[in-house]
């Protein structure tokens, strides 16, 4: 309430009391959930060793060249192949202090994107067999990770609530249904699952195992 009183010369501004912020209970809810990756990358290529530089990278051209053509005849698209290293480095050995040149190294690696982890295994395995020597990461995620993170939203949200009713219960008193505040904190990201590769089978099995989705909010409810 404002009151406004007329003096002399000024004029007088007082306001009411004002009102109190309503206690609140803070509550913090996390939801999670498990579920199977669809998408595999598949990081691998070849690592070429020689003296003539020239030599090197021809070698390895053709290899790279013989994998992705191999790939292309299992059905992986070749928007879904990319270069993600291409490194040329001089090698030398060290003796009696001195440093000795031994050659170059080049490092072509191929990131394979697979819609269909069904094929992880074969990719590899048809990989190598066309002159891939280096296998260096498989990752499995999700396609849509939005999707199920907005799932575990709406379970952090549940959970909130339900401890926020128990702490109600036991002050007597009662919280109202919306909460005045809610603030989505900070989740760990989403981290693509490393799957191992099994030797020793006609195809290289590969365990996808399942990728752990987490939110975590921080709500405020008033009582009465």
């Amino acid at each position: 309430m404002i009151y406004l009183l007329k003096g002399d010369k000024y004029m007088y501004q007082i306001s009411g009391i004002p009102k109190q912020t309503p206690p609140l209970i803070t509550v913090y809810g996390e939801g999670s959930l498990s579920i199977s990756p669809d998408q595999a990358a598949v990081t691998l290529g070849v690592i070429i060793e020689g003296e003539q530089l020239q030599e090197v990278q021809q070698e390895s051209a053709m290899i790279i060249t013989r994998v992705i053509n191999s790939l292309l005849q299992l059905g992986i698209s070749s928007e879904n192949i990319q270069t993600v290293v291409y490194r040329i480095d001089v090698q030398y050995d060290y003796k009696d202090g001195r440093q000795i040149f031994r050659g170059y190294q080049v490092n072509h690696q191929l990131q394979i994107l697979v819609d269909n982890i069904e094929l992880t295994g074969k990719i590899v395995d048809t990989a190598v067999l066309n002159g891939a020597n280096s296998v260096t990461n498989i990752e499995f995620k999700v396609a849509h990770p939005t999707l199920y993170y907005h799932k575990a939203l709406t379970l952090a949200m549940k959970d909130a609530h339900g401890k926020a009713r128990v702490l109600a219960n036991e002050l007597n008193v009662r919280i109202n249904p919306v909460p005045q505040k809610v603030d989505e904190l900070i989740s760990a990201p989403i981290v693509p699952f490393s799957g191992p590769l099994l030797a020793k089978a006609e195809t290289t099995p590969i365990q996808p195992g399942e990728i752990t989705i987490t939110a975590n909010i921080q709500t405020k409810y008033s009582f009465y």
